[in-house]
């Protein structure tokens, strides 16, 4: 199986927004990334929209080639609305809070088991691919199952941190979730922190991995080796 690279394009808002106006252009960063080889565009909008707004999604709707996919908190009526509206090839579920500066857990699956089947129940009814956003713990995996997603994106910081000092150990539970999703048929997906230094290990010891949602990382090495570069860059670590 070949591992999809999706490029979160978030940070390149955040760029433009700190200055105003339109420099960079985020819908053109998104169809350069296309361009480049990546094999789809996420976008992860908050209600404060302090990096992608609601309207460059809209502006992205009907102009990208690849998968796009919407990550957010579906407790926000907005966030629903807007996936509605949009109706993106997937609908990556985060649990983060209105306060947090970047998605930092996983679902219980457990305790919001009945909130998540409506709402994937929800969002599959119109067509579009579930995913739920999980930290590598069993348990998780299997309450994942039971709400009807598609796929998990299993949340990689853990493994990032662990990966320099012992990436064997780090990488440790990530396999046990890989291989209890693939038992029970869930689709696996993975992001947060995965860079040019830990991707390669990470997709050649995870079975089944589908596809990884890639930003601020990739972002940042493009400063340096150009878009161009660091898109392929990431693609090879994945082939």
């Amino acid at each position: 199986m070949t591992t999809r690279l999706s490029v979160n394009i978030n940070k390149f808002a955040t760029l433009r927004n700190a200055r105003g106006g339109n420099n960079p252009d985020v819908v053109k960063a998104a169809l350069d990334c296309e361009r480049f080889g990546a094999e789809g565009i996420t976008v992860h909008p908050r209600p404060d929209e302090r990096h992608i707004r609601y309207s460059d999604v809209r502006a992205l709707k009907g102009l990208l080639s690849t998968e796009f996919n919407i990550e957010g908190n579906p407790t926000e009526r907005t966030f629903v609305d807007l996936v509605d509206e949009i109706k993106p090839a997937q609908v990556t579920l985060v649990p983060d809070a209105r306060n947090t500066l970047t998605s930092n857990q996983g679902w219980d699956t457990i305790s919001h088991l009945s909130f998540l089947q409506e709402i994937i129940a929800h969002f599959k009814n119109q067509g579009i691919r579930t995913s739920i956003f999980l930290d590598p713990v069993p348990a998780m995996v299997e309450g994942a199952a039971k709400t009807g997603t598609d796929r998990i994106e299993l949340y990689t910081e853990a493994y990032a941190h662990g990966y320099t000092s012992n990436r064997e150990e780090a990488i440790r539970p990530y396999k046990e979730a890989a291989l209890v999703a693939q038992t029970l048929g869930l689709g696996l997906n993975a992001g947060h922190d995965l860079s040019l230094e830990n991707l390669r290990y990470f997709q050649e010891q995870i079975p089944g991995l589908e596809e990884v949602s890639i930003g601020h990382a990739l972002i940042c090495d493009a400063l340096y080796l150009g878009l161009e570069k660091t898109v392929q860059s990431y693609l090879d670590c994945l082939r």
